[in-house]
């Protein structure tokens, strides 16, 4: 009888485990995937020496590191960077082409996340009518939610809405950003009708304004950051009220010259309000507290805007990426607090690179410059009226793409194919065009070809992108007032830093090529989920085990 009843025990034990099993999947409790916007992975190594043991070491040390990982597509910008990663697709196939783009329909520019059809939640500006509505793919969010009939939580964060909004998906149960207006984080109601409690909690506790009133300081002695370069650089931005773009910034001074509130993005504590909202949604949602896996999507706007505005070999860059290593540990310690360590999985990345600084790189004798992008839209037209008479011909010079007037050339009786060659062998004749490729070209091209070629095939949406693609030669950018951009299809802009740290993550290193398209069908393997259905890259297999 003893034996009996301890065998049915057992049997129930047995059945009971299989039925939790199945029920979580033996899978991780959470997922954080973090896009640091524009870092390039040399940045891993240049300052790892002056990092702590607990943030990007951490993630290099006790994870796996990806180290020769790509975007494989033109152009790299943040609304394509961010969805690509979690779509596991390229611009081709989801249609977030740019951050804006001419839209050929609307006949004017428009916005990667905009939606007027829904509201702002959270004030009564406008500055929430955003939605992933333009994405037309799933994200790995989206399969995930709809893996277990929409009970995992999936949230989006950023300083930048099209950071949150495209990242979170579809289904996601929200996605915040900061309102630069008035220092608060907002929402749409695409998600919700009212910010929840904790939201509301959070926002009341003005965190923007107590960190606008502090002082920047350099983290360590300024001889530590010889390795960078001097202080005073001629191509960095200078804020108003100040003669120098030199340490230290005091914020209390300048932030009435400078967008108040709005500036808060060109220092490190953007990072800091961030990581303190993302403890805050751990915690206000419950993420990694329930039967199914949850993820929250942050990405980190503020090294895409130091980075702009000062350069990669500036001192700010430098001493913000160690204060950004310190808000790392701060995140993770708060993760092993709340999710358990080795219960939740991360994955930390960039949504592209950035060019070395022009100005600097010509002053050391580097090929690099500018190309006046504004005037090109007017001389290609002038050029055209050669050939077809008086007209604009050109709508739009824009994402290194020329939108042509088709109607008003097929009206002519001309050929459009035949156009779009005659602007394309045109646009050659100028200084530091490398080649041009005409729709036809890319339309009919090789999704999986190689080389710039391929970068653009893969970037080129039939009905949203131009009639002429552009590829400027190595180093060369639009023409801008700050330090420098990002858009092309060259390393500098492509190699993006690819770490995997936590759940069922064994330490290790690999130089293996890898495209950022991996994330997605990786993420979708160990969560044992549909991959996003616009994916085209492969699961990384040191990562996912087989």
């Amino acid at each position: 009888m003893i034996k009996k009843t301890l065998t049915a025990l057992a049997i129930a034990l047995t059945i009971g485990t299989q039925t939790f099993a199945q029920a979580n999947g033996d899978k991780p409790k959470m997922v954080v995937g973090i896009i640091v916007d524009q870092m390039r992975p040399e940045y891993l190594y240049k300052y790892q020496h002056q990092y702590s043991e607990d943030g990007f070491n951490r993630l290099m040390t006790d994870g796996f590191n990806n180290t020769n990982t790509h975007f494989n597509y033109i152009p790299t910008y943040t609304g394509p960077g961010h969805t690509s990663v979690y779509t596991g697709s390229t611009p081709a196939i989801h249609g977030i082409i740019g951050n804006t783009w001419f839209n050929k329909s609307l006949n004017r520019f428009f916005y990667c996340a905009e939606d007027t059809t829904h509201n702002t939640v959270g004030n009564d500006t406008k500055n929430g009518q955003i939605s992933p509505k333009n994405m037309l793919v799933t994200t790995i969010g989206d399969e995930l939610r709809m893996s277990n009939n929409y009970q995992s939580k999936v949230v989006g964060i950023s300083l930048k809405d099209r950071g949150a909004a495209l990242p979170a998906g579809h289904t996601a149960n929200a996605a915040y950003w900061f309102d630069f207006s008035d220092g608060k984080f907002i929402s749409s109601d695409y998600y919700m009708d009212t910010l929840p409690d904790w939201m509301q909690s959070f926002n009341s506790k003005r965190l923007a304004d107590q960190y606008m009133d502090q002082t920047w300081e350099l983290s360590l002695e300024a001889s530590a950051y010889d390795i960078t370069g001097e202080d005073d650089n001629p191509m960095e931005h200078i804020f108003d009220g100040r003669h120098t773009a030199t340490f230290p910034y005091n914020l209390k001074e300048i932030r009435k010259d400078n967008g108040d509130v709005g500036m808060l993005n060109l220092t490190p504590y953007g990072n800091t309000i961030l990581v303190d909202l993302a403890m805050a949604t751990i915690d206000g949602e419950q993420l990694g507290q329930g039967e199914f896996t949850d993820m929250l999507a942050l990405s980190f706007s503020t090294p895409d805007a130091i980075g702009h505005n000062f350069g990669p070999q500036a001192v700010e860059l430098h001493d913000m990426y160690l204060k950004l290593d310190q808000e790392i540990a701060r995140l993770l310690s708060y993760l092993d607090e709340k999710v358990g360590e080795g219960e939740y999985l991360v994955f930390l990345t960039s949504d592209h690179g950035a060019a070395n600084a022009p100005k600097h790189a010509m002053e050391r004798k580097l090929p690099a410059g500018f190309i006046p992008e504004k005037e090109l839209g007017d001389s290609i037209n002038i050029f055209l009226q050669t050939k077809l008479g008086d007209g604009s011909w050109v709508k739009s010079y824009s994402n290194q793409q020329v939108f042509l007037d088709r109607e008003a050339i097929m009206e002519t009786g001309e050929d459009l194919a035949k156009v779009q060659r005659i602007v394309a062998d045109h646009i050659l004749n100028y200084d530091n065009f490398a080649a041009t490729y005409t729709a036809y070209d890319l339309q009919n091209g090789d999704y999986g070809a190689e080389g710039l070629r391929g970068h653009l095939i893969r970037g080129y949406h039939q009905k949203r992108s131009g009639d002429v693609a552009a590829v400027y030669d190595p180093g060369y950018i639009g023409k801008i007032s700050y330090a420098t951009t990002h858009s092309s299809g060259y390393n500098y802009d492509t190699h993006a830093p690819l770490l995997w740290y936590g759940w069922n993550i064994e330490a290790g290193k690999s130089s293996k090529y890898e495209t950022i398209t991996s994330i997605a069908p990786t993420i979708s393997q160990l969560l044992q989920i549909s991959l996003p259905s616009g994916a085209t890259g492969t699961p990384i297999k040191e990562v996912v085990g087989f």
